[in-house]
């Protein structure tokens, strides 16, 4: 069974890129301790957006689909799911929602992860939340042709609940020992994690759902206020890609973690900057139309009047609405599509 030893990590040499990729993220978390003092009260609403943004996407990328109304219906309002789609995505819902509220009093552990899977399903009936695989299972592609090929063998079933264990020891021995940067170690966590595969459904998610965790648990909160979710199904191939290269010869230990360091810290970073862009709009008391003219001067091509509520979380839907009205009346904004299709472009 492969060696879960980050001490070896630790004596990497890493690359300017990765090392100019955590310095930025240090940047970026003390920025926003700042940000959050001077507004927290407008900052605050940014978390509900990012809970539904994280469960509707981290769901999406799974093809576990739901309608926008929906999704906010189950996430805001906890109304109780009409199918399994709505099942599995109230599942995440109620695993995030403990997160945001608990991470600090949820160890790393086999245990603890276990319990975690457990909740993503405890909407339906699957015998198997809850416990580790019984069964084989495997990373596959289909291709146009509609061929099926097998790109990664996670390990064996009877070798899984032994390699979670050794996991979790490892991350915790390092982090408790400062021995690895915490930056380096919870994309490595996350990597192997995945080449576990420890569980016959919902693995996927629950490596977003502990990306989310450990993050937290290591000082960095950017995923409570931006979805961090949303950025990667945003560019899903690049993740599947970074993956990819990163799994080669992981049973044998010669497996290079760096692509997928760099996709999940670039993807943090990603995340802090826009998380700066929402303040500036949050930062001085402005007027509606004012607010929504500086968002949509953030947005390049076609955006929808939900992109402009995203950047204004302290406005209204009817202010935003009324104050898109007024740009579109102005001739600062072009609105073309009808009802849910509607979209907007600036004109200067």
């Amino acid at each position: 069974m492969r060696d879960f030893n980050y001490s070896a990590i630790s004596k990497k040499a890493w690359d300017s890129e990765l090392l100019g990729y955590i310095a930025a993220i240090y940047k970026e978390a003390g920025k926003q301790e700042l940000y959050l003092k001077q507004r927290p009260e407008e900052l605050e609403k940014l978390v509900e957006i990012a809970k539904i943004q994280s469960t509707e996407a981290s769901n999406a990328i799974e093809g576990i689909v739901t309608t926008n109304t929906r999704i906010k219906q189950l996430v805001e309002e906890k109304t109780t799911p009409r199918n399994r789609d709505e099942q599995e995505i109230a599942g995440y819902r109620d695993v995030l929602g403990i997160i945001h509220e608990s991470f600090d009093a949820i160890p790393i552990t086999q245990n603890y992860i276990l319990q975690l899977h457990k909740i993503l399903y405890s909407h339906m009936n699957n015998p198997a939340a809850g416990k580790t695989k019984i069964v084989q299972n495997y990373i596959s592609a289909t291709y146009p042709d509609g061929h099926v090929e097998t790109l990664f063998t996670p390990l064996a079933p009877y070798e899984t609940p032994k390699a979670l264990d050794r996991l979790c020891e490892e991350y915790n021995r390092v982090i408790g020992n400062a021995e690895l940067e915490p930056l380096i170690a919870i994309p490595v966590f996350i990597h192997d994690f995945l080449c576990i595969h420890p569980f016959n459904d919902g693995n996927g998610r629950m490596s977003r759902l502990l990306t989310t965790l450990l993050l937290y648990r290591s000082g960095f909160y950017v995923g409570k206020y931006i979805s961090l979710e949303a950025k990667i199904a945003q560019h899903k191939d690049l993740y599947y890609d970074a993956l990819y290269a990163a799994q080669q010869g992981w049973h044998e230990g010669k497996d290079d973690p760096v692509p997928f360091i760099k996709y999940l810290l670039g993807t943090i970073i990603a995340a802090y900057r826009d998380f700066e862009d929402r303040f500036a709009l949050v930062e001085t008391k402005r007027s509606a139309l004012e607010t929504v003219r500086l968002a949509s001067m953030n947005k390049i091509g076609k955006f929808n009047k939900q992109d402009i509520r995203e950047l204004c979380p302290s406005l209204s839907i009817s202010s935003v609405e009324g104050a898109l009205r007024k740009l579109v009346e102005s001739g600062e904004l072009k609105r073309e599509g009808i009802g849910k299709s509607t979209f907007y472009y600036r004109t200067m």
